[in-house]
């Protein structure tokens, strides 16, 4: 279902830090939020307004947030690195966003297990990453070429783990899946 990198392969955290450092991650940078656009549009399309978000895995830039919040809803930022407020994962939300993030995770049905802790009933999870589509390229495939990407998912993949959570899954675009958790108003 997914393509993990054998652990023998893993950076250390302090490496991994120091390459996520090197990302343009500018909050004010059209570019990037054109890029982060395509999980802010559709996921909003959804949402009622004035939800409580949180963004997980923010990284170095937390733009997601920001534009989340100039659409009219309440986020926060969490990141291992960048913003490690263990408070914010106490916490329960009408929304959590993952904008390439999942791909870095070693843990990934843990954290998918997270999200089902901190997602309110009813809540939705948007996540953004590489859909791994074709077998034959995956050597040379420049997602897979980045040592801090760690696993590989198909959009199959993300609706099997919806389905295996009760979730819904939908897939509005490319490299983007909306997954819903049960229950709510």
């Amino acid at each position: 279902m997914a393509i993990t990198l054998d652990a023998a392969h893993w950076l250390s955290p302090g490496l991994e830090r120091d390459l996520y450092h090197l990302h343009q991650n500018d909050p004010g940078d059209p570019g990037y939020r054109d890029f982060l656009g395509r999980l802010v549009t559709p996921l909003c399309r959804i949402l009622p307004t004035h939800q409580q978000g949180l963004d997980f895995g923010c990284g170095p830039g937390p733009a997601l947030s920001a534009m989340m919040t100039d659409a009219g809803h309440d986020f926060v930022d969490y990141d291992p690195f960048f913003a490690p407020d263990p408070a914010v994962l106490r916490r329960h939300y009408d929304v959590v966003t993952a904008s390439e993030v999942i791909e870095h995770l070693r843990r990934p049905a843990a954290v998918f297990d997270q999200f089902d802790v901190l997602l309110k009933p009813g809540g939705w999870l948007g996540l953004m990453t590489r859909f791994q589509t074709d077998d034959a390229r995956f050597a040379n495939w420049h997602y897979r070429r980045d040592p801090t990407h760690v696993v590989f998912y198909r959009a199959e993949t993300l609706r099997w783990l919806a389905r295996d959570r009760g979730w819904l899954c939908v897939i509005p675009a490319a490299n983007i899946a909306l997954m819903k958790k049960p229950g709510g108003g």
